[in-house]
């Protein structure tokens, strides 16, 4: 508990959009067995992170400012309004996806504000070779995330709130794109002009193309409540092209993204064992599924519903193995702890 990674949500942003990926899919018995499954993940991690905070108050504040792991802290929104949408779209239990819809904002409100003011007047910073991560990105994956649940409500309130929470919804589908230009403008320039060790391409780099998924997804839910929003209707041009825009260049990083994988594990033999950052690598996979097919139906792009299907299998593989290889370490936790007491129990020698 006193490691506990701060990313460790994105375990519960990995298996809610696969669960949606096999909702839209045609594969209610699995979406709703990942449901259950995230409900259960979601309740434990913050009951973890929340003993964590009471108990190891110090490592929890030092995480929380520190360059490398402090974005991680944005994969609780994300989750929680991953899990609102799960709720919307599987269960159809708005008043639980509103309660989460309010805690992801709180939390969006209390973390973008507190991180990255500590970031700008933090006095000792680390050059940005080794400050800046993918991770970083989990902040635009956060604020895309409340444009997504935001946009599911909107359609089952009556005006005028319908009005209001569509345009909350367009803002931060918005903010979340220039945070991301701002973001990959830096990473592009860590990436192209410092020395990348194999140690320093992390999972969460996937994010790269994952934050674009998560726009394009918010982008086709304001053009699918456009007929609902006067305003949106007459965005319709605009919410199409950045809409697109954003699939086009999530599209364009999975090759370069497994391209530096191989080269990562198979070129430079990197070892491959299981860490909590492995779940920001399944996230893009799930959404980059969910994000192509909501803007394929809703924009009527026939011809790219083929794509969801191919990459709902990888999401899928890569989740299992993921939580096959979370599976792993907690027995090995367990085993671990029990020799030790074992140990300490044994009476020593007269």
């Amino acid at each position: 508990m006193k490691k506990l990674s701060p990313a460790y949500f994105a375990m519960v942003m990995a298996t809610g959009i696969v669960s949606i990926a096999a909702r839209l899919l045609n594969m209610p018995g699995l979406a709703s067995a990942l449901f259950y499954l995230n409900a259960g993940i979601f309740g434990v991690l913050a009951m973890l992170t929340a003993l964590r905070f009471v108990r190891f108050r110090h490592e929890f504040l030092a995480d929380l400012i520190d360059h490398q792991r402090g974005p991680g802290f944005f994969t609780s929104v994300a989750g929680s309004c991953i899990l609102g949408s799960q709720f919307v779209l599987i269960s159809g239990r708005y008043e639980m996806a509103i309660i989460l819809w309010v805690a992801g904002i709180v939390l969006w409100v209390f973390l973008t504000y507190t991180i990255f003011t500590a970031f700008t007047i933090k006095t000792s910073k680390p050059p940005l070779a080794e400050g800046l991560t993918g991770a970083w990105l989990l902040a635009v994956v956060a604020t895309q995330s409340i444009a997504v649940l935001s946009a599911l409500i909107a359609v089952h309130w009556e005006q005028p709130y319908r009005l209001e929470l569509n345009f909350f919804a367009l803002s931060m589908w918005l903010w979340g794109g220039m945070l991301y230009i701002w973001m990959i403008s830096l990473i592009f320039y860590r990436y192209t002009f410092f020395k990348l060790a194999p140690g320093d391409l992390t999972p969460p780099y996937w994010i790269n193309m994952g934050a674009m998924a998560i726009s394009t997804l918010a982008g086709a839910r304001l053009i699918e409540n456009s007929p609902h929003a006067p305003f949106l209707h007459s965005l319709l041009p605009f919410l199409k092209g950045f809409t697109v825009f954003y699939w086009a260049t999530g599209t364009w990083w999975i090759p370069m993204l497994a391209v530096l994988a191989l080269w990562r594990y198979g070129y430079q033999r990197f070892p491959l064992r299981y860490d909590p950052l492995y779940w920001g690598a399944v996230f893009p996979l799930g959404m980059y599924t969910v994000c192509t097919f909501e803007m394929a139906r809703t924009m009527k792009l026939d011809f790219l519903m083929g794509l969801p299907r191919y990459f709902f299998f990888a999401a899928l593989a890569a989740w299992t193995a993921a939580f096959v290889g979370f599976g792993w370490r907690m027995a090995a936790g367990v085993v671990r702890s029990t020799r030790l007491r074992r140990g300490k129990s044994t009476p020593l020698p007269l």
